[in-house]
Parts: C-alpha cells; structure tokens; sequence
C-alpha cells in the first residue's frame, strides 16, 4: 500500500551491469586478433635445426586495436619453416606442452647473429607483441602494466592459444617486454629486469646462479643439474698496427701526369678512411654442466683461448666516404644548378661571335674566308686559351678559373691529334678501352651515353675532375667555352673531330654525342667540297645494298629491301631540303665544264629522244650484267647524295611537323612530296649517269622488289623473261611516277645539297655555345655512370666478391631502365649513385679485411684460399665460424690482432704502475677487469652472455616437471636478466 501512495511521477534510476567496459571491449579485441589468425590450439612443428634462425625467413603482419583512445599495434613474427606447423594438429595428446615451452629448452639457436631480441633471449620461433602504436606514449606506470598483462592472460585463456603473447612496457628504447604463454594445465611466465648498473655479485656465472635458483624455488632437494651456455664478446677497436692502404690523391701531381688514380680518363676508387671499425670476437662454450666450470669474482675459468666455438663478426664504418661516389654525387649536383656560363665567368667569352651564331644566315660568310691554317701550324699553342683570354680581359687582373698547365693537360688528352704535326683521321682509340665488341664497351647502348673511347666519355671524365679538383662550377664552365671555341676553330678549318666514330650519328648514344657526330659529318663534307671531289663513303647506302650484286637481274632479300627503304625514307631526310624558298647550292668539279643536256626532258617514261649532245655523268660503276630496257647499254649505278644524317631532337622535329600536315588529301600528298626529296634527287643522278633510261629501269635497281618478272613463252616458242611494274607503282598519281616526270638528267655534284652543311654545323655550334653547365652535366651524367660502372665491374674483377657481381647486375639493369628516358628523376639517379657507393665500400672492406688478415702473405695455396674465403663470408654474413676456434688459421691471426692490441696498452699499465695505490685500484676498475690480468692476451669482454636452462616441477614436488630458463647479458653500460618460468597450473 505505501508503494501504491508514492507519487507516479517519481522515476528510479537503474544501473545495467551487463554493458561492457573498455577493459572487457580491448579483451575482446585481443581474442578476435587472435581468431583471425588461426592462432588458437597447440600445432607441433618439426625440431629447430641449427642456424634455422638465421637462415630461414621470418614473416610478420600486424593490426591495430585500441584501449579507450589509445592504440596499441599488434604484430605476429612467425619463423617459415619447410613444412607446415599445423601437420597433426588433432591428435595431439592433450598433456603434452606448448611448442613455446618446447623451445625453451632446445639448444641448437643459442646467440643467433640477427633476429628479434625475443627470439635471442627466448629461443621462440613464433609469438605476438602488444606495443603502443606508433603516436602513442610509452606504457610507464606498474598498474597499467599489470591491467595489459591480465588481459593477456584472460584472452589465452579464453581462446585457448598457445602462442606466447608479450606487451611492451616502459619506453621503447629499454626494449621491456613482460608476457605469458598458457597451455593444459600449464602456464609460462615471461619476466625481465634491466639495469643500468649491475650489482657485483651478478657479474659472474656464481651469481647469476645463485638469483636463478631463488627464482625457480624448487622444493626438490638436490636441484636437478643446470645446463649453460656462455658467450663472452672481445671487441678489437685499435688497428694503427696495420695501416689503411688508401693514400690522398697528391693534387699537385695532376699536372705532371703522375696521380696514382687520379689521372686524366681514370676515376679514382677507394675509401678515405678504414671501413672496417670494429671486429668483435664471440667465444662461446654451448654445452657445459653446473659444476665443472668455475667462474666467481676472484677466479675464472672461462679462457677465450680454450674456448670450443669462436665466430666473428666485423662492424662497418657508418657511411664512408668513398671516392668515387663523391666523385659521381660532387658532379650529379652540377645538375641542380641554375647559373649560366655568362653568370659563371662574366662576360660571354663569345661575345664576339655571338652576332654570326644568332643570325645563321650569314653562316655562308665563312666560305669567303683566308685559306685554313696550315696542317703543320696546328698546335696546342694556336688551338687554345682564346676563352682564357678573353675571361681574363673582361675579369681583370683575377685568375681564371684553370691555370696553363691544367687546361693544357686535359686539352691533349681530349686532342691528343693536335701535339703532332700530322693529324689523324679522327678515330682516336687507347690501349686501355675494352674490346669494341666486349660487354662492358657496349654498355653504352644500355645507359645511352657514349662508347668508352669515344670523345665525350672522355670529356665527361675530364669535366669531372675538374669539377671535383680543380677550380669547380667554375672551371666547368671555363672548359666548356674552351671546348666550344676548338669545336668552332676545328669546323672553320676542316679538321675532323678525333674520337668519334664516321658516320650518321648513333641514336643510341646520348644527345650530346649526336651533336658532335653531326658537326663532324658537317666536316667531313665541307672538308670534301674545298678538296673539288665528292666523297663516296660506304655510307652511301644505295651503293652499300646495290653496288655489291653479284649478277644481273639479282634481286634483295626483303630485309634489305627494308632497310633501304629506312635509311633513304622518312629517317635519313631533312624535311625542309625540297622547299623552293630554299637557296640553291651547286658543287662544281670544275669552272670550266660544261653542262650538257641539262634541260631536256626524258620523255614520259623514259629518254626516247637521245640527242648527240646528252653524254652520260656521275657513273660510279657498272651494275653486274644489268642492261637498260629499251636499248640494251649497261645500266650504272650512279654517284647519289648521301642521306641527311639526323640527330634524334631533329627527328621529333620533323615528326612534329609531319604530324601536323593532318590526315587530308592535301597534307598526305605535301608529307609526300616532302618525304621524296631523296627520291628526287637520285632519279636524277640515275638519269644522268643513264641516259635514254626509263622508269622500269630505276625501279630495277633502286627498289627490285616493284619490278616483277616471269618467264613467259614468245612466238618462236622461246622462254623469255617478261616484266611489268608492280602494283603499287601503277596507281594513278603514284608519287615515284610523277618524280619521275619531274626528274632532269642531273648529276649528284650539280644537284641542290640535300644536307647543307654548313647551316647544320652553325646550329650544332649555336646548341653547344648556349648549354648551361647544368644542362651539359645532364648529357654528360649517363657517361659518367657508365665510367662509374666500368670502373667497379673493374675493382671487384680483382677481389671476386660473389654478391658484388649481384649487386653490379643489379645497378646495370635499374641504370638502362632510368637513363633511357629523356629527363630521369634526380631521385631515382640518386639511387643508381647511392647504389654505386655502397658497392665502393664493399669491395673497399674486402680490401681491408684481406690487409688486415694476410691474404697475400700466405705461402700455402690452401692457406690462402681458405682466408679468403672466410673474409668473403664476413663480408655477406652476420657472423662467421672460425674454423678449428683460437687453434685454426684464422684463429691464430685474430689471436696476434689482439695481442698487437694488447701490447699497445702496456706502456699506459707500466706507467699507472707508479701511481699511487688507491689510483692503481681505481684504475684497475670492475672484478670483471681484475680477473682478466691472468688472461692478459684478450681485454676485458665487451659483453656476456649466460643461458641457464633446468627442467623442475613448480611449485610442487608432484607437479609436472616443465623447462625454466633465465637469459644474462652484461656489457659495461647494460645489464637485462630475461626469464621464462613455468608453472603447473593443475591443482593451483
């Protein structure tokens, strides 16, 4: 009744304790974890092999969850093994331990060189972490700890996984981990202590003893017997016995040629400092029993002489610097400049030719000019230093950037035809180059830069060192202007070029190299049109193809057909040599010949009306037994024009400009007409070195695949042959027709040029005089990771370092990938150099490590190679057996680095001698170092290492006997115990 009274406006507040809370949400975050990975139940994998931890992969996935708002990271490190972990899961028998437990007692993995310093101090091959993300602080307080731990706890018991599950605590540098790993009726408890200071009576194996025993707490009397293992860690850090092999360039023997690496056309190689820092001794006694080794704080047992096992590892030096990376890196930042040469040195050097470069169209001028200088004048003398002169008359009294001696020195060595008398014939060639049709000469077409001998691997080699050495930016420039002006003094006196292969330029080479060997073939026909003669190289690809038939009638295969129809189509013509606006150039052999039947025509198809006054010209040579048509003279291959050699920018040119005609009827018959100047042209030397030809003639040489012939029967029942043209030439507005038509008897000297030099070679001038340093280090890059390339390929030949010859395969393919394109990215040419580097000071280490061991000094063949190989395996592995330990060969040699060592010391302990007696103790330091005195070969160990392994009931006498096992680690700033003690969960 008195419920009933209460006002009905009166609400009660009611409290559900069935929501969940964050701590239960974060438990069951853990478990999903946990299911999607499959983690749940016990799967026994096969025994732990030897070194399986080292040589076999680890793999890890993560996920992230969270407490509240703060995130945590959850990682699974799994050890791949051969076959499945997850083989007979079913029929396991339910008392037997988790694999974790297992491994805790297995003894084949103590001290792996590489891996999570969980696997080192546990032995596990599988487990999960809980660490806080990324952004998160550091878990520091104790209860936050233990509320993580209890979680953990609460989900291995809730999904029944058997992994053991860890959580990091405190900040992330003190790597603490604290963790748990549950199975039927038995659970692992991972705990750890680090110090900063360790405690006296834990330096030794006694007292690690004494606090592991406390530890396990077993009511057993006697213990059951303890197995251990040791290592103790030696680091020798002072190698001023054995001296670093690299000596400083001498910079001021540049000039005299006498550098050691460093002289003009070699890179230099080699680290400026030792590589190798440190090498750390690790003698270790794997199997021993409590109890038959001493080792307390006034009295050791543990000789690292007497030691079992010795590994070796050695530690590099961070980031060396190594000559030739900075050599390539000082020039790759040449790149990223922005000055232009006029900004550099002041006042354009070609001020003064800077009007006739700009205007090209009184290029023409030069014909008109004094005879060329005398071939016997030419020196470096008269060559060169027109720049430096005229960089010094705008500067002043101020130095220029490179001195006589230097510029003259590289001068020679780029134009090595300008210190005789005579000049060669342009192809300049060393003892040093590779063989032409070797694979490290024609890495060029890889890298698209230039051939090893060639001028501009040459000139990039010199630009820098001279960059590097002498003068900088700076002198880059004045080398440039000093190139361009002999370019220049070269073109204008018919001098050819040395150091380029004759010939079209090499698309397959870098831009820069297209310039040169266009303005060299601007030389050569210059140099042959001021002789009076035409040259006829074998160039010429219609008499390359045509010329050598070996019987009338014979026809090309196809893929010459092919290729004439490349080399005189759309690739090998200038695009603007047809036009009518156009000036006309003739080349007459002499003033007083008189052209003949120049304007007559030949007739529809042909020349029906010979006159006595038409006389064939331009003949080079019969052609086999071929006869013309129509009135059975031998039928001559005429002197033709040879293609326009073409640079690849002018090639994009030109199909930018075909491109644009369109796809009309009128733009498809203009692209043609242009296309078919080199028809054109050789119809007409055809005409005049065949007078009264036809159509069917020319098609009969020039293109034999259009003129189809079959054999037919005649009136008189003879098998003759009968020809027609082909389809192609029979349509209606056929462009080979109407040139025909169009064609007059001329021949090829009388003909307008088809490449007019002179205009090609002014541009190619006006291209090089305007390329900032910047844009030159950009052609010039390639050639300088190709030397780059050649030179380590060079270096590891000597040293036959197996993983150097991956890493070099490696930098050759990522390198032809990069360079091909027009504009690499800086980052990805940075990777090539930090590539190169890193292959520079390996075989830098191994050239150390072989100094330091003797290598060379053996004098027994097995000796030596068995040294050898073992500085290749320190080299590629983390650590390194010492076969036969302190007994073997190389045990021995290690044994005398560290008395050398040693006895450097001496002098500083005899002088301590004197000291006072509270100063000499003061000196002598830890027990640790007293104890060492006896073994005085060795200093103190840098590290210890104690594993301490029994097997006990816990916590009662008839509880189930499970694997306790307690890690140690000392170094003189560091001191961690990492124990995993196991209990039987049954009855308690």
């Amino acid at each position: 009744m008195a419920a009933d009274s209460e006002p009905e406006s009166e609400v009660f507040e009611i409290t559900d304790f069935t929501t969940a809370s964050e701590w239960e949400r974060f438990i069951s975050k853990v478990e999903e974890v946990l299911n999607d990975w499959k983690l749940i139940g016990n799967s026994l994998g096969k025994p732990l092999e030897k070194g399986i931890f080292t040589s076999c992969t680890w793999e890890e996935k993560s996920d992230e969850i969270s407490f509240a708002d703060f995130k945590f990271s959850v990682t699974h490190h799994h050890l791949v093994q051969e076959s499945s972990d997850k083989e007979g899961k079913d029929e396991l028998a339910e008392d037997v331990i988790p694999q974790a437990m297992q491994d805790l007692l297995c003894m084949n993995n103590d001290f792996p060189p590489r891996a999570h310093c969980l696997v080192r101090w546990y032995g596990l091959r599988e487990f999960v972490v809980i660490a806080p993300a990324a952004n998160s602080d550091a878990v520091l307080s104790e209860s936050k700890s233990n509320l993580l731990l209890s979680s953990v706890s609460i989900a291995l018991g809730n999904t029944g996984c058997q992994v053991p599950l860890f959580v990091q605590i405190h900040h992330k540098w003190r790597r603490m981990y604290v963790g748990e790993c549950q199975g039927p009726g038995v659970r692992t408890d991972f705990e750890m202590v680090h110090l900063r200071k360790v405690p006296n009576q834990y330096t030794h194996l006694s007292g690690l003893l004494d606090i592991f025993k406390s530890k396990i707490g077993c009511p057993l009397t006697p213990l059951p017997p303890v197995t251990i293992a040791i290592r103790l860690t030696y680091v020798l850090q002072d190698w001023q016995q054995y001296f670093w092999p690299q000596q400083p360039p001498d910079i001021d023997a540049l000039v005299g040629g006498e550098v050691g690496g460093l002289e003009f056309g070699k890179l230099p190689f080699g680290a400026c400092e030792d590589p190798i820092s440190e090498l750390h001794l690790a003698t270790t006694w794997p199997h021993l029993t409590e109890g038959i080794i001493v080792d307390n704080d006034v009295y050791s047992d543990l000789d690292p002489i007497q030691a079992p096992h010795w590994s070796v590892r050695v530690r590099k030096a961070d980031n060396p610097q190594c000559l030739l990376g900075d050599f390539v890196s000082e020039f790759f930042k040449v790149c990223r400049r922005k000055e232009s040469t006029d900004e550099i040195l002041g006042r354009s050097t070609f001020e003064e030719e800077g009007r006739e470069i700009a205007d090209i169209t009184h290029a023409l001028s030069k014909l008109t000019e004094p005879a060329p200088v005398p071939i016997h004048k030419l020196s470096v003398s008269n060559m060169v230093h027109t720049a430096k002169k005229k960089i010094q008359k705008h500067r002043g009294a101020e130095e220029s950037p490179l001195n006589n001696d230097v510029l003259n020195t590289i001068l020679l060595f780029l134009f090595p035809d300008a210190a005789s008398e005579k000049l060669l014939d342009g192809t300049i060639t060393t003892d040093n180059n590779p063989p032409s049709d070797s694979e490290e000469y024609n890495l060029y077409n890889q890298f698209k830069s230039a051939p090893s001998d060639s001028l501009t691997y040459k000139l990039a080699l010199c630009l820098c060192m001279i960059n590097f050495y002498h003068g900088g930016l700076k002198g880059v420039a004045h080398l440039w202007q000093e190139f361009v002006l002999e370019m220049r003094f070269r073109w204008e006196n018919n001098f050819l070029i040395p150091g380029l292969a004759s010939g079209p330029p090499d698309l397959r080479c870098c831009l820069l190299h297209q310039k040169l060997q266009m303005l060299n073939c601007c030389i050569e026909r210059k140099k042959a049109r001021d002789e009076g003669r035409k040259s006829t190289t074998s160039d010429n690809v219609t008499n390359i193809y045509l010329g050598n038939t070996g019987r009338a009638g014979e026809q090309l295969s196809v893929d010459n057909l092919k290729d004439i129809d490349k080399e005189k189509g759309e690739m090998g013509k200038s695009w603007d040599s047809w036009s009518d606006s156009e000036e006309e150039f003739f080349e007459c052999l002499s003033d007083t010949e008189e052209f003949k039947g120049n304007g007559q025509e030949s007739g529809k198809k042909g020349g029906l009306k010979e006159t006595a006054n038409l006389r064939p010209e331009g003949r080079l040579h019969q052609h086999g037994k071929l006869t013309l048509l129509h009135n059975g003279e031998p039928l001559y291959i005429p002197v033709t024009q040879e293609p326009a050699p073409m640079t690849e920018d002018l090639l994009e040119e030109q199909s930018e400009v075909l491109a644009k005609l369109g796809t009309s009827a009128e733009g498809a018959h203009l692209r043609a007409r242009m296309q078919s100047a080199c028809l054109l042209s050789d119809m007409e030397s055809f005409k005049a070195a065949n007078p009264g030809c036809f159509l069917e003639d020319f098609v009969r040489w020039y293109s034999p695949r259009d003129y189809i012939e079959e054999e037919v029967i005649d009136e008189t029942g003879k098998v003759v042959l009968k020809g027609e043209l082909s389809a192609r030439m029979k349509i209606p507005s056929n462009m080979w027709v109407e040139a025909w038509e169009t064609a007059k008897p001329i021949p090829a000297r009388r003909q307008r040029r088809l490449f007019d030099d002179t205009r090609e070679a002014e541009k190619v001038l006006h291209y090089l005089a305007i390329q900032k340093p910047a844009d030159l280090a950009r052609h010039l890059l390639p050639c300088v990771i190709h030397a780059a390339v050649l030179k380590v390929k060079e270096e590891e030949s000597v040293e036959n370092i197996s993983s150097v010859k991956k890493i070099i395969k490696q930098i050759i393919s990522h390198s032809s990938k990069v360079l091909h394109f027009p504009n690499p990215e800086d980052k990805k040419l940075e990777e090539i150099i930090h590539q190169i580097t890193n292959v520079e000071a390996t075989i830098a280490r191994a050239r150390s490590l072989k100094a330091k061991f003797g290598t060379e000094k053996c004098e027994l063949e097995e000796e030596k190679e068995d040294l050898e190989r073992f500085v290749s395996c320190l080299l590629e592995q983390p650590e390194v057996l010492v076969i036969g330990a302190g007994r073997g060969h190389a045990g021995r040699i290690i044994h005398k680095l560290f008395v050398s060592a040693q006895r450097l010391t001496e002098s500083s302990d005899e002088a301590a001698a004197m000291a006072p007696p509270e100063e000499e103790l003061k000196r002598m330091g830890s027990p640790e170092e007293r104890r060492q005195n006896s073994a005085s070969d060795f200093p103190p160990p840098a590290g210890r290492e104690v594993i301490l392994r029994t097997t006990v009931p816990r916590p009662a006498p008839y509880s189930k006997a499970l694997p306790q096992r307690m890690y140690s680690v000392l170094t003189k700033e560091d001191f961690r115990l990492a124990g995993a003690f196991s209990s039987d969960t049954s009855f308690f």
